[in-house]
């Protein structure tokens, strides 16, 4: 798949002045929670009304969607209010229920992107369509993988593609639901500059109280879109209450939310390097991020020698890491000046956090 002016000419015929919005609950529930919803949000910047149909959820027991009767209420919502109605599909049997009661954009969600097997099953039911495909990364940070699924769709004919970033797992417990390692979805930005990318901070979040911050974030970055969740009564859904919003909510949000548009020279180089500037803002979150994890292993360390006696400076091994980091730092034209000050800043650090823990 190359970059092609086409892959977005799906959501430039939208002909939006603003990023796509994608909003609706988590699950549809019944169908007055649908109608009531949709009717919340068809005055706003909310262009398409989303809903899971079939929830596959991590543990058995938890509510797992309506199933198919949902797919009508969907439509009566598209009927009564003209918004496109989306849904996330993970089968063969989803794809064609839900072109049966002509839903608008399909969504593959994390848990199926991560399985060729299943993409390619979904891919051959929608051979050919029309209809918008938005794929989901794969739970793990897996670019490959990821452009992969969105491959096996191109391939079968299926032209008007999109992506979405919902984050990634992670066994450490971080602020995020799923940590949204932002370099991973920039990459697939600079390969494929023209594939709409829509942020879905719902579920990178997990909590509705840095869904904005999220969708800031995202919007600097030049995403095309936002696909959240929002429900009249979150507190209440029958699933991921924590991180739905409200209609009323959404609104405020798009007032409150910077967005560039592109006109003019100066413009344009305002908005570049502010792009720029918000992927060094990312890089520097991971740099902390990434320097508190050392240091923690630090701390293990100086338990470690304090409870067998060992002095904290280890002379030959600090030699060893130096000298790695130097060579290491010539393959990405960093100077030996530079690597040598942050190693330095860094042994010390790691020293200070060692003589507390061993003079405790």
């Amino acid at each position: 798949m190359e970059n092609k002016k086409e892959l977005g000419t799906w959501l430039h015929n939208f002909g939006l002045d603003h990023p796509l919005v994608i909003a609706g609950p988590c699950s549809a529930e019944t169908e007055e929670q649908v109608l009531k919803i949709a009717h919340q949000l068809k005055d706003t910047d909310a262009t398409v009304l989303r809903a899971g149909i079939w929830k596959p959820r991590t543990r058995p027991g938890n509510f797992e969607g309506v199933g198919a009767l949902g797919l009508k209420w969907l439509q009566k919502a598209k009927e009564e209010t003209g918004m496109l109605i989306a849904t996330e599909v993970a089968n063969a049997n989803h794809v064609e229920l839900a072109l049966k009661h002509d839903v608008d954009v399909l969504w593959i969600g994390a848990r199926t992107t991560v399985s060729p097997f299943i993409v390619q099953e979904i891919a051959d039911a929608l051979k050919g369509t029309d209809k918008p495909v938005l794929v989901k990364n794969p739970v793990n940070p897996d670019l490959a993988l990821w452009l992969g699924a969105v491959e096996r769709f191109y391939t079968a004919d299926i032209k008007n593609l999109g992506v979405i970033h919902r984050g990634f797992s992670t066994y450490e417990k971080t602020r995020y639901r799923n940590n949204p390692e932002w370099q991973l979805p920039i990459d697939l930005q600079n390969r494929f500059p023209d594939l709409p990318l829509i942020l879905d901070p719902s579920h990178i979040a997990g909590r509705r109280d840095i869904i904005f911050d999220l969708c800031q974030t995202a919007l600097d970055l030049n995403y095309d879109g936002l696909m959240v969740e929002t429900h009249f009564d979150p507190d209440n859904a029958w699933s991921d209450a924590a991180q739905q919003i409200t209609p009323a909510t959404l609104v405020q949000f798009m007032d409150d939310l910077k967005i560039r548009k592109e006109t003019g020279e100066a413009t344009e180089f305002k908005n570049k390097i502010n792009t720029m500037r918000t992927q060094i803002d990312v890089i520097d979150h991971q740099l902390i991020d990434m320097f508190g994890k050392r240091m923690k292993v630090a701390d293990d360390i100086g338990a470690l020698k304090k409870a067998h006696n060992v002095a904290v400076l280890q002379t030959k091994r600090w030699n060893e890491i130096l000298g790695k980091m130097i060579l290491q730092g010539e393959e990405k034209n960093l100077s030996e000046e530079f690597i040598l000050r942050v190693f330095k800043a860094v042994h010390q650090e790691s020293i200070n956090h060692q003589e507390k823990i061993i003079n405790k």
